[in-house]
């Protein structure tokens, strides 16, 4: 029987005839009508075969059909008439890693992004957490990148002028049998997977982690494990690709590709249309609709969502590391790791993820019951976890194929295209490596191209304050006084700090903006006092009316006229 047969006698089995399936060229196409989001969902997870073929999900779903990618309001003529050598379709960490890594050689590059910012998705909406690789399996594109990421951190991040730390993580076991099966089990770490990985007794579990619940028994230590900052990060890329000659465009869609003899001949966005020799996809969750108006699309990206909690500083201190717990069920069954407990760079904890399929790929919403079941599940790691030390929650939503695994490679059928999609943990520590290979694939398609003289790997970052002892802060005071005066008590946010992110070579005129650059607003009060002081600060920097201020991007203004004004009305 071959393959094809015997996919669609398994989904007979599962679904009667509601289901067809079509093996063509190496992509199996799945079609029909399912009554839930999970069904289809499912469907395309029983046919998955990372080896054989990848997945091209077009079932439809009535009631919770996919949502479409939401479009910005802005329309001009920005782009009209514009040439580039290579067009970046999204300003996550992926695409700002990519043209960080073009600039360095003589190639023209621009950056386009629908939100108003960079790293305002995925790349923002995550733990942070720099993965040693221990659940990868060899062979998988996720393997390949992980492993180089990871080495690359240090050098990286020093360059970026960017928070680093490598903390390393433990995972811990209750179960009894794990005190006698470990330590001959790191061999399969060590030698098997290349990751260093060191057994714990529960001496040595508790001398790391004297917090812990005390039913634990053993661990395993990973100490190639790490934190960073996600969007300060990406934020950092982009400044450096944008500082070295990239261009960025926000508020920006792409709406439509021409395509000629197998060529993307141009591209139309809401912002005009530009002209690109090569383009590379790096559209996150909307990267196979991308694929498919290139006309090269040949996987599916369901969306997957992921809740956090972060919490306050004072509660920083119960761990010292990344400490999971090992065996949960959503583990196996929702392609998670189950959350666990992370101890920021910033001096926060964050607690989760969870994994939840979704058909909006932008559902960033929170739920109490989610949030409670995240805790429930980390309780069992850290009994003093509580909610009442929670200071907020996000959502964010992760990019994986049916196959699990990443997709870096040039076009199949469109040959001046690179894809970088499919990417979900590990792919924050996998950027790096993955900006290297998708870059030198555009330089490839492009015939070649000369080394940039005069490209400058050093970014300057803004200078904190906090950080700084009583002689370096004096001494900045003394050249710039507006770093004497404090707007973000919390986090010890000076007014210099928050008009340098202003300053900066990726534009930033939006509250969360100047959250996410210099951490105004993300202390216990949530913004609750400097939030008003920001906004003014941007409205006269900026010259516009402070009610003109946004939060983040479209719609997001803060105020809505003067108290009388609207008293009247």
């Amino acid at each position: 029987m071959n393959i094809e047969k015997k996919i669609r006698r398994r989904l007979s089995k599962q679904y009667g005839n509601a289901v067809s399936a079509g093996l063509d060229d190496g992509v199996l196409t799945l079609t029909g009508t399912l009554p839930t989001w999970a069904d289809v969902v499912n469907a395309g997870r029983m046919c998955a075969d990372r080896k054989k073929y990848s997945v091209v999900n077009d079932i439809e779903c009535p009631g919770e059909q996919r949502a479409p990618m939401t479009m910005p309001a802005l329309c001009d003529n920005a782009l009209d008439g514009k040439e580039y050598d290579v067009l970046i379709i999204g300003g996550g960490i992926i695409g700002c890693s990519a043209a960080r890594e073009l600039r360095k050689y003589n190639v023209s590059v621009a950056v386009v992004e629908k939100c108003h910012d960079v790293a305002m998705q995925a790349s923002s909406r995550n733990d942070g957490m720099v993965h040693p690789g221990a659940d990868l399996k060899r062979g998988t594109l996720k393997y390949k990148y992980n492993s180089l990421g990871n080495a690359m951190y240090p050098e990286i991040c020093k360059e970026l002028g960017v928070n680093f730390k490598r903390t390393g993580q433990i995972l811990c076991f209750k179960e009894t049998w794990a005190k006698y099966f470990l330590p001959v089990m790191t061999l399969y770490w060590k030698l098997w997977l290349k990751v260093p990985c060191r057994y714990l007794s529960r001496k040595e579990l508790f001398k790391r982690e004297p917090n812990i619940t005390p039913d634990l028994l053993c661990g395993l230590s990973y100490p190639t494990a790490g934190i960073v900052c996600p969007y300060g990060l990406c934020i950092a890329y982009a400044e450096n690709a944008a500082d070295n000659g990239a261009e960025f465009y926000f508020d920006c869609a792409v709406k439509e590709m021409e395509l000629k003899n197998n060529e993307i001949v141009s591209v139309t966005t809401n912002r005009g249309k530009v002209k690109a020799k090569v383009i590379i996809n790096a559209s996150g969750v909307f990267s196979d609709m991308t694929a498919k108006m290139a006309g090269d699309r040949f996987f599916s990206i369901h969306p997957r969502k992921g809740t956090n909690t972060i919490l306050d500083k004072k509660a920083a201190s119960a761990v010292n590391t990344i400490v999971s717990k090992f065996g949960t069920a959503d583990t196996k069954k929702a392609h998670t790791k189950g959350g666990g407990i992370v101890s920021t760079v910033d001096g926060n904890l964050l607690v989760g993820p969870n994994a939840v399929e979704c058909a909006d790929g932008e559902d960033y919403s929170t739920a109490r019951e989610t949030v409670e079941d995240v805790f429930s599940k980390q309780s069992g790691v850290l009994p003093e976890l509580s909610l009442r030390d929670g200071i907020t929650y996000f959502s964010g939503v992760r990019a994986p194929t049916y196959e699990e695994d990443f997709v870096i490679c040039k076009g199949r059928k469109t040959r001046n295209i690179v894809h970088a999609a499919g990417i979900q943990s590990p792919g924050l520590t996998a950027a790096p490596a993955i900006a290297i290979d998708v870059a030198k694939m555009a330089v490839e398609l492009l015939g070649g191209a000369e080394k940039n003289p005069n490209f400058n790997p050093v970014r300057k970052p803004i200078p904190r304050t906090a950080e700084m002892n009583d002689e370096e802060r004096q001494k900045l005071i003394e050249e710039n006084p507006d770093y004497g005066t404090i707007i973000c008590r919390c986090e010890e946010i000076s007014k210099g700090e928050i008009l340098d992110a202003l300053h900066r070579s990726i534009p930033c005129d939006t509250v969360d903006g100047v959250k996410r650059r210099v951490r105004a607003g993300m202390g216990r009060c949530q913004g609750g006092f400097c939030g008003p002081q920001v906004a003014e600060i941007i409205a006269k920097d900026k010259g516009i009316p402070l009610r003109n201020v946004k939060k983040s991007g479209d719609g997001s203004e803060l105020l809505t006229g003067r108290t009388k004004e609207a008293g009247n009305d």
